[in-house]
């Protein structure tokens, strides 16, 4: 009986996957079409004219807009693994075939003892809420990495070492998988996992194609992008006279003019400070739980999002994908975190593609969609900080001060004696 009531609660998210995935490959196929810009055109123009660079063996030395760690290359390479079909199709199969592997891997996890499949329904729910983005950008690969990793790591602290380097190689952010790793032995095998992997897979990257460095370049001339949460001051500021340019620079769609530097530099000043924090509570942390690693790299990841100079509309992914990974675990307090952040990538998804035009002109409309979609995500990155920090570094302690039953039963006795 136990095994067919498991049956039944894994049928229901694989229909529900099913259904929302079919949905999902009609719209990239352009059988159904969104409303606002073509989401697919990064990957039928920009990632396909990288494709034919990279093929020849270096880098997209002369593009600004390549901004992306040297395994990148590999995920943009690989649909050459199904030459029957064309560039384009073949993206969004290998993006399907990645977010099946995350599912598979979200129910495996959620059928062991002590785990629960509500990470499976986060990760059925949050991708078709992004819209036709989650298959036409390559960050539902890296996420797939990352999940694994995680899933790995409670059992084998190398293999999430060593996937974490292969996932920052491919955009950065996953080395924050490191994060919550347990002190000792575990944390210093994954740390010299990670260490190791990124020093081979650099040294390969270095020694094989040119430019394998270029992206550090790039990726400093950014500025603020219009979807971050420092744009909403522009996006203000705009109503009353500011004199600067919405424009496409470096690959997003930015701000430009008076007061941009200033803001930009107060996000990555904030970053710092977010990522302070994370120093402090790795330092003061006494006790980790089961779902602490995994905790703590979903808090990492709110941190380095919320207070980012870019938002893009798929690092949504991410969030949704450690969000996931949280819920399987049963020990976990991130589920009202990670319905904050299920929200807040359903509201990404009217704000891009379907009213961007909206967002560009800073009109009432994008200027409600993106307070909503920023104010969400900065409630779930206070709260999921604030309960990670409950758990592992006021809750032990003040359970600690506590005195226990038989010694608080003989301070009521020797009260009532010396009364």
């Amino acid at each position: 009986m136990a095994g067919t009531g498991e049956a039944g609660g894994t049928r229901r998210p694989v229909a529900l996957w099913v259904v929302t995935r079919t949905v999902l490959l009609l719209c990239v196929f352009k059988v159904f079409t969104v409303p606002g810009p073509d989401v697919t055109s990064d990957v039928s123009v920009i990632y396909q004219g990288w494709y034919e660079v990279l093929r020849t063996g270096t880098f997209p030395l002369d593009d600004i807009t390549w901004q992306y760690p040297p395994a990148a290359a590999l995920a943009l390479l690989s649909p050459a693994l199904l030459p029957f079909l064309g560039y384009t199709s073949a993206f969004f199969v290998l993006a399907f075939l990645a977010d099946t592997v995350v599912m598979g891997l979200l129910l495996y996890a959620g059928r062991r003892p002590g785990k629960r499949l509500a990470g499976a329904w986060v990760w059925v729910a949050g991708v078709p809420l992004l819209g036709p983005t989650a298959y036409a950008r390559y960050d539902v690969m890296v996420t797939a990495v990352a999940v694994a990793a995680l899933l790995a790591g409670a059992r084998r602290p190398r293999v999430l070492g060593a996937l974490a380097a292969f996932g920052a190689l491919l955009k950065v952010w996953p080395l924050l998988l490191l994060v919550g790793a347990p002190r000792g032995r575990r944390a210093r095998s994954a740390g010299m996992a990670a260490a190791a992997g990124l020093a081979g897979l650099m040294v390969l990257f270095c020694a094989t194609m040119p430019g394998a460095l270029a992206f550090l370049t790039f990726q400093r001339e950014r500025g603020t992008e219009i979807e971050s949460l420092g744009a909403l001051v522009f996006h203000a500021a705009r109503h009353f006279g500011w004199r600067g340019q919405v424009l496409l620079n470096y690959g997003s769609v930015e701000f430009l003019g008076p007061y941009v530097p200033v803001v930009s530099t107060a996000a990555m000043a904030l970053t710092a400070l977010a990522f302070g924090w994370l120093l402090l509570w790795r330092v003061r942390a006494v006790e980790f739980a089961a779902s602490t690693p995994c905790d703590a790299a979903f808090a990492a990841l709110l941190l380095f999002t919320t207070t980012s100079r870019v938002i893009s509309p798929q690092y949504m992914l991410w969030l949704v994908g450690l969000a996931a990974v949280c819920l399987v675990f049963r020990g976990s307090r991130m589920g009202a975190p990670a319905r904050l952040v299920l929200a807040a990538t359903g509201v990404t998804f009217l704000e891009f593609p379907i009213w961007f035009s909206h967002v560009v002109s800073s009109d009432w409309l994008g200027v409600l969609l993106l307070t909503v979609r920023n104010g969400l995500l900065v409630a779930a990155t206070l709260m999921a900080c604030r309960r990670l920090w409950q758990q592992t570094v006021s809750g032990p302690r003040a359970r600690a001060q506590r005195p226990l039953p038989a010694q608080r039963a003989a301070d009521t006795e020797r009260e009532l004696l010396a009364s």
